[in-house]
């Protein structure tokens, strides 16, 4: 029986991850430019900035930073780094996606209208790090262990990391709603939509009976975690690799319909690369 094999409808690199490698590969900054953080959260996109004499180090190596110019990630980051970087002489290049400034935007409005912010998302993620930093005070909640955080706020304003899954969040803010002493929140949906689309089209996968995914993207990108997370929750075997060399030929054995997706930051020449040998692996 041939296997039949189903790319996801939408998937893989987005506009704001694209304009952000864009930035940073402009020949002008050959060898002249340092980005504080991963541009963005794919290994394959990372090799090539370094091999395009990009440096790029961690927030707390900014002390070694020997370029003139620097570049914010994509996933953004607060007033005060930025600030910072000035003040060091530093000439700062801001490739932060558009949608993440929506949500430092939104989360400040809600600030100035007398909300309590809550950021729905993961505390260690630098896009929630970096809204976090620009509110004079703020709660995350990543799940309903974290309610407890939320003792002796009465209203409340929520706005979420971007990545999220919307059912998740939605989930969420009825369980802040219902929370001891929560008396009114207002929640603004900050996930975005290409986002969205390629969780909308995970939906239409899981729709056509696959009975095996495969997920292409860093290990490290929230968004491609999630689209993984989507398919296990429906109890269908999923991988989640970041390159060709991670496939391998067992996953498929038995299977009749393999999906595959990819998250925001994963190029289109690297899924084409795993949609080829997985043809080859099933003989189709």
């Amino acid at each position: 029986m041939t296997v039949r094999i189903t790319l996801a409808q939408a998937m893989g690199t987005c506009f704001g991850v694209q304009d952000a490698i864009d930035m940073a590969l402009d020949p002008a900054f050959f060898g002249a430019l340092t980005v504080v953080g991963q541009l963005v959260h794919n290994p394959q996109t990372m090799e090539r900035l370094r091999a395009n004499g990009v440096r790029v180090i961690e927030r707390d190596q900014v002390d070694t930073i020997t370029t003139e110019a620097v570049m914010i990630t994509a996933h953004g980051a607060s007033d005060a780094t930025k600030a910072d970087l000035r003040q060091r002489g530093f000439t700062v290049y801001d490739a932060t996606c558009p949608l993440v400034i929506r949500l430092h935007k939104l989360a400040r409005f809600l600030e100035r209208e007398g909300w309590f912010p809550v950021i729905i998302g993961e505390d260690n993620h630098v896009e929630v790090r970096g809204v976090v930093g620009n509110l004079k005070e703020a709660i995350v909640i990543h799940d309903l262990e974290d309610l407890h955080r939320l003792a002796g706020k009465r209203r409340i304003g929520i706005v979420t990391q971007t990545t999220n899954r919307l059912e998740l969040v939605q989930a969420l803010v009825q369980a802040i709603k219902a929370y001891p002493g929560v008396e009114e929140v207002r929640f603004i949906d900050t996930i975005c939509q290409p986002v969205k689309e390629r969780q909308q089209a995970i939906q239409t996968l899981l729709s056509e009976d696959i009975d095996l995914g495969i997920v292409i993207g860093g290990l490290n990108s929230a968004n491609t975690r999630k689209l993984a997370e989507l398919i296990g929750d429906r109890g269908i075997e999923v991988h989640h690799i970041e390159r060709v060399d991670d496939l391998h030929a067992a996953w498929f054995t038995g299977k009749q319909h393999v999906g595959i997706t990819a998250g925001t930051s994963t190029p289109q020449d690297v899924i084409q690369e795993v949609y080829t040998r997985v043809r080859g692996l099933v003989g189709a």
